[in-house]
């Protein structure tokens, strides 16, 4: 008997179709046949058709079906994703470079990353609602302050080297109108994936960039506004020069961010009181999977001088007459729908859902705990170290808090390569260095995991004694031969909030996050109606399979070889993001809808450049647009010219014609919202399209509202030639309170060249850089959220 599916019904031997004992639809579509016939006699209407006709101009419907391919049961959909998580290879990542496997705490885990009354919040803007989300990221940021030794924090950023190019955004503003330096100095010591999103970023503002060791920097011979240090370095230094570099930079008139690696500052001194001005980094191994790439909380810590300045959200503190306490999203005038194209970002939503798992594994764990759990890396590495020297194995750098770095022969190193491969552990490679690697220990390392490690070093490894080696480790951490040294250590107090010292036991924590979802509005309670962000779904059998190991640990630089599940879906998501947009080629990096929108302009930028045309730099917008369009259109080097509405919302199209005839030989690109911020369907899509196709621009759509685009008309066909993309309104991505997001972006084929590259795609290539022509990386991991 042959047995085909066909949608969600069953067809056995093409003789009849038996309907499935449950379904999707049935499930997860809010209104009922009941509901909808009332709706529909409300509007005077017969059908949904008839709706659909009233609201979507004819010319631009979709004339014929998607080509997605046959839908399928949440129990079908979880087998099929079992097979496909099976596909990623169970190997052991030390790969380190910003990204650490952890162990996510059990209470956490089930009751925030896999709580919808967490997943499912909205965006904070209304505080009344939102007093526990509130204060759960209040204590991120007095996390970040304390670790970090800085004034202020603010609630998350999209990832580590999203949040370093942000501070360089931001050190380059402070200079003032009067300020006329263009460069920046960045150490050749920071990750290879900062370096690369610092530089795109630079490249759309003109700044140069300034690679090099940043203990031979002379600022009297390069004046620039500011620098950024790794600390510790990629490769494991923790180098003791940090606050003489932050001096000889203030004295020469410059500003000093470091990305830090924030749980070892539980032990190392914090870059605040080294003299930095901005501290930023990763919050991922706090507890949130690395998920080959992310979403991960990024953190964003400065002086409080500062403060009007400072990308993101940041949530403050009101009390009224009586002294009753309140939380609100703080400086509201930094946001973009305020200062628009005067914005200096264009961040808008971050990684809140990410954000308090990192700030609960701090309540979980408190200032002893993360002392402890730092403290325990640490002696993990020095044994590795200890056991690497003994077997005849160079340290590259005597000062290190989890990453080791060895030096030896290359064909020793090849011979450790070939062990390792065999081991099934990826360890850090080098295209520039044939004669060293690196190793990062982690949260989950035991003793056991050192002995595998050390006989990837060497066979004869299987003689040493680990008890001896970890004497030998201690004795040279007391007399300053290894270890972070003693004037790197340390001494400062963390964490001494109450809220970080009173929830040791498993039914504490489990009470203090239950009484702050139940001060938060979610799904779990009602219909959110504030947006598009709310109109979508977030069904369970969507989210399952975020905490699977096989999804959860894969690290985002392992060879793809070893993520066939992942590759399968990266391609099918892709194929069918271009089936729904009707465009020809999709980037998955950009890991939110502002960074989409930003990737999308760098690639018509780099497709005017590749024209010959590099004078295009007039970007068109709506007055009605979401201000993350023009604070997007100024980080990507454009100059924006707003054109605008009828009393309807709509674009005046007599408007829109005339600044584009003003503009033949400079104009670039039109941004517009589709449908418009008001919900509306113009009808003149096609003819603003013509206006800007026939003065040489390319017009960008906000895919913000895709959930009403999908399946009744394609971007391709009225004439975008890119869009980007929220999966968290359209597709099944939490919103999470306010993150995370994936902004892809789809382009038209003769923009496809343009799409973001990414140097590290492989852990056999790090160092490599991106093709000539692309675009640079725009997000930390090759594939952004990839989880």
């Amino acid at each position: 008997m042959e047995i085909e599916r066909e949608s969600e019904w069953v067809r056995v031997s093409g003789e009849m179709r038996i309907p499935p004992a449950d379904s999707f639809l049935r499930r997860h579509l809010g209104p009922d046949e009941e509901e909808t016939r009332e709706m529909l006699e409300f509007l005077g209407l017969s059908s949904l058709d008839e709706l659909s006709d009233l609201a979507v101009p004819t010319s631009i419907r979709l004339t014929g079906s998607l080509e997605l391919g046959d839908g399928m049961t949440e129990y079908r959909l979880l087998q099929q994703l079992r097979e496909v998580a099976a596909a990623n290879s169970e190997v052991r990542s030390y790969i380190g470079m910003g990204y650490s496997d952890c162990i996510t705490p059990p209470v956490i885990q089930r009751n925030i990353l896999e709580n919808p009354a967490w997943y499912t919040q909205y965006t904070p803007y209304q505080s009344e609602i939102a007093q526990g989300r509130l204060e759960a990221l209040l204590n991120f940021q007095t996390m970040v302050m304390d670790l970090t030794g800085m004034e202020l924090a603010n609630a998350s950023l999209l990832d580590e080297a999203t949040a370093a190019a942000e501070a360089m955004a931001m050190l380059f503003s402070l200079q003032g109108k009067k300020g006329n330096r263009q460069s920046f100095f960045v150490s050749s010591a920071c990750h290879p994936q900062t370096i690369e999103v610092v530089s795109t970023r630079a490249w759309s503002k003109g700044w140069e960039i300034v690679v090099g060791d940043h203990r031979d920097f002379h600022f009297d011979e390069k004046p620039v506004f500011g620098a950024l240090l790794q600390f510790p370095t990629t490769d494991g230094a923790v180098w003791s020069d940090c606050d003489d570099f932050c001096g000889r930079a203030h004295q020469a008139g410059a500003l000093v961010a470091v990305a830090a690696d924030i749980l070892s500052l539980a032990i190392l001194k914090p870059p605040g009181e080294l003299g930095a001005d901005v501290v930023v980094g990763s919050t991922q191994r706090l507890g949130m999977p690395m998920g080959y790439g992310g979403p991960h909380a990024a953190y964003f810590a400065t002086r409080e001088r500062f403060k009007r300045h400072v990308p993101g959200r940041i949530v403050g503190v009101t009390e009224d007459i009586l002294g009753t306490r309140a939380l609100r999203m703080a400086l509201q005038t930094r946001e973009q729908h305020i200062r628009r194209e005067r914005a200096t970002s264009n961040i808008c939503t971050s990684q809140v859902l990410p954000a308090v798992v990192a700030s609960m594994y701090a309540v979980h764990h408190g200032p002893d705990g993360l002392r402890r759990i730092a403290t325990s890396i640490h002696s993990m590495a020095q044994l590795l170290a200890a056991g690497g020297r003994s077997l005849g194995f160079e340290l590259v750098h005597e000062r290190f808090f989890d990453t080791v770095s060895f030096r030896c022969e290359p064909e020793r190193v090849k011979a450790v390569r070939s062990r390792a491969a065999e081991a099934r552990v990826n360890l850090r490679w080098s295209r520039e260095r044939t004669d060293s690697f690196c190793i990062s220990v982690d949260e989950t390392t035991s003793k056991e995991s050192i002995a595998v490690l050390l006989t990837v070093l060497s066979p004869s490894a299987s003689t040493i004694d680990l008890r001896d080696l970890q004497r030998e480790s201690e004795e040279e951490g007391q007399g300053g031969k290894s270890g972070v040294g003693e004037e790197m250590t340390r001494t400062s107090d963390f964490l001494s909030h109450e809220v970080f010292n009173s929830y040791r036991s498993e039914t504490e924590m489990l009470r203090y996050m239950r009484r702050l979802d139940s001060r938060d509005l979610s799904l779990t309670t009602s219909m959110i109606p504030l947006g598009s962000c709310t109109m979508k779904l977030n069904a369970t059998a969507e989210m399952m399979p975020v905490t699977w190991p096989e999804f959860a640990r894969p690290h985002p630089f392992a060879p793809t070889d070893q993520n066939a599940g992942y590759t399968r879906i990266f391609e099918e998501l892709s194929a069918m993001l271009v089936e729904i947009t009707g465009l020809a080629a999709v980037s998955l990096q950009p890991n939110a809808g502002s960074q989409g929108e930003y990737a999308g302009l760098l690639a018509i930028r780099r497709f005017c450049d590749h024209r010959g045309c590099p004078q295009r730099r007039i970007c068109i917008i709506p007055a009605s647009a979401h201000g993350t369009n023009p604070a997007s259109a100024v980080m990507a080097g454009f100059e924006v010219v707003v054109v605008n509405c009828d009393a309807e919302g709509n674009i005046d199209v007599d408007d829109l014609r005339s600044k584009a005839a003003a503009h033949p030989d400079d104009l670039a690109a039109l941004m517009v919202t589709y449908p418009s911020t008001h919900g509306v369907f113009e009808e003149g899509i096609r003819t603003i399209c013509d206006i800007v196709h026939q003065h040489g621009g390319q017009v960008y759509m906000d895919g913000a509202n895709m959930n009403a685009l999908v399946g009744m008309c394609r971007p391709g066909e009225i004439g975008v030639d890119v869009c980007h993309l929220n999966l968290h309104k359209t597709f099944c991505i939490p919103h999470g309170g306010g993150g995370p997001g994936m902004g892809p972006i789809a382009v038209a084929d003769h923009l496809s060249p343009f799409l973001p590259g990414h140097p590290l795609t492989a852990i056999t290539d790090i160092g490599g850089i991106g093709e000539p022509g692309r675009t640079g990386a725009v997000a930390a991991a090759p594939w952004s959220s990839a989880l």
